[in-house]
């Protein structure tokens, strides 16, 4: 898990209102704390686990990100510029990717035009590749979610202008 994965991982966290997650996989042990005394800070424990040995305590990294109250407000003002859209949502849960391979271009960006059954994306749930296909036509005119990032059901991916 690299430092990208790890920032996006607390923003998500953040976001979700979630008081405390812990992730651990074969190399990493990851606890994230938000909500703290002072409901102005999130803390994230990274800790390594060394090749071999059964959880042994490695020194524990401390990462503090602020959280900004005009974050809550901004997104209430662009809902508003964009009710005019067309949301597309995540149908599932997983790791959604806006390539076909790390080699290929992007399936789709700002400003493309799109129909019916286009692939937008693809979304990894449990070691499965789903391809996102448009349900509408229209231009695409943002696009809410970074390339190898977790989704959630439901979650905004893309916006489109159905004129």
């Amino acid at each position: 898990m690299d430092l990208k994965d790890i920032q996006n991982l607390i923003k998500f966290v953040a976001k979700s209102g979630a008081s405390e997650v812990k992730l651990e996989t074969e190399d990493v042990k990851i606890t994230i704390k938000t909500g703290s005394d002072d409901k102005t800070e999130t803390q994230t424990f990274v800790q390594q686990i060394p090749m071999g040995t059964p959880m042994a305590q490695a020194p524990v990294a401390q990462v503090a990100q602020p959280v900004v109250e005009a974050e809550t407000v901004a997104p209430v003002a662009s809902e508003e510029d964009n009710s005019k859209y067309i949301t597309i949502k995540s149908p599932i849960i997983g790791t959604l990717y806006r390539k076909p391979s790390p080699d290929k271009p992007v399936f789709v960006e700002v400003g493309q035009s799109i129909k019916e059954g286009d692939v937008l994306c693809i979304i990894e749930a449990m070691k499965l590749f789903n391809e996102i296909e448009s349900e509408v036509s229209g231009k695409i005119v943002k696009v809410l979610v970074d390339d190898s990032s977790p989704v959630e059901f439901d979650q905004p991916l893309f916006l489109v202008d159905p004129s």
